[in-house]
């Protein structure tokens, strides 16, 4: 698996295409993950610009700083044949954009593109409507190519080796931040190039979906929620969620937390090409509330995933986008009663034959 496979040329012309198809005149790519995708150069966010600019038709071409000029021509933006237009520090690089341009109605803008960089394109072109580039991105990144697919099955591998060392971490005694630290090394050191979250999570913070690390002493017979994750030298990302227990579990949080995994299991066995988005939520959400425990479910049951932890589809209700080989998406149900929580996470891509987990850590609870 290499950068080619992962970042091949053809995105670009994929790009322009879906660019004209849309009726935007041209997409503006700043440092970020849509730049990153078509390119594979993950650029510095600066405030001096970086911009890929692909109109709908004639040639795309890469704004520059000048002092980031050799990076650039560095990285693998280097062979799509770009001409590479380095701007110096009493430049305008925004009107140099809106020049070459000519007369624009519409174009997109990287999601992730800084609100200074965005008004200074309106205030370079006044005419253009602006919208988001994900309009028109969001077709090509959901569909993952078997070079990408790869990609996160390595990212998924290298999540699962850190929580099987998670037991050797956690005690009684212990704070959720020193055992956090301890995860946070061990992400690095499976292969990751960046950790993005650690979630340690224990006794009732567990109740709280995104609680962070705190100095709070984790204590005997308490669960612990712990979902991590990080970046691959790839670029590709890693998301997964297990739960421990200091002890014995109290009585009731092992019976939600069965719940929870047959609602969790249930969910990836419905994974294939044609259900909806939305559907796989609902196979999750109504184990849930069959049993019980529905007001505890408060979030959606996943996300997509690729070179962001967070991106296109979503399987949440109101999704009628219907599944597709390629698809790749966390399923993570949970239920948050309040005292403690539970949420089971495995990142699962649709293949023609169904669904795929890429996390094969056990899912039962693991006591320590």
């Amino acid at each position: 698996m290499t950068s080619s496979d992962l970042y091949p040329v053809s995105r670009l012309a994929a790009a322009q295409e879906a660019t004209a198809k849309a009726g935007l005149d041209a997409l503006l790519l700043t440092p970020g993950p849509d730049l990153r995708y078509v390119s594979g150069y993950e650029a510095l966010p600066l405030e001096r610009l970086t911009c890929l600019v692909v109109p709908a038709s004639g040639e795309a071409y890469m704004m520059v700083p000048r002092l980031e000029l050799p990076a650039a021509q560095a990285s693998p933006a280097s062979r799509l044949g770009l001409e590479f237009v380095a701007w110096d520090e009493t430049d305008d690089p925004y009107m140099i954009v809106a020049k070459r341009l000519g007369q624009v109605g519409k174009v997109g803008l990287a999601d992730r593109m800084w609100a200074m960089a965005s008004l200074r394109f309106r205030d370079a072109m006044p005419g253009a409507e602006q919208v988001l580039a994900g309009t028109v991105l969001r077709e090509l990144r959901m569909r993952k190519s078997p070079a990408e697919v790869a990609a996160l099955r390595e990212a998924g591998e290298a999540i699962d080796a850190v929580h099987r060392l998670v037991p050797e971490f956690l005690r009684p005694g212990r704070t959720e931040r020193e055992v956090g630290r301890d995860i946070h090394d061990a992400i690095l050191q499976a292969g990751h190039a960046t950790v993005d979250f650690v979630i340690v999570a224990s006794g009732p913070n567990g109740a709280s979906p995104h609680a962070e690390v705190s100095d709070r002493v984790i204590q005997a017979g308490e669960p612990v929620v712990v979902d991590i994750g990080g970046q691959m030298h790839s670029g590709y990302c890693s998301d997964s969620t297990r739960n421990y227990c200091v002890g014995e579990p109290p009585a009731d949080y092992a019976a939600y937390f069965e719940v929870l995994r047959r609602a969790q299991e249930a969910a990836c066995d419905a994974v294939r090409p044609g259900v909806t988005c939305e559907s796989i939520d609902a196979v999750a959400r109504d184990v849930i509330t069959e049993a019980g425990y529905g007001e505890y479910f408060i979030h959606r049951t996943g996300h997509g995933i690729g070179i962001e932890t967070h991106e296109e589809p979503y399987i949440v209700k109101g999704n009628s986008e219907l599944m597709e080989a390629g698809f790749a998406f966390s399923v993570e149900p949970g239920i948050y009663p309040g005292q403690h929580g539970a949420r089971i996470e495995d990142i699962v891509v649709c293949t023609e034959n169904g669904g795929e987990r890429l996390n094969n850590t056990p899912r039962t609870l693991v006591i320590v």
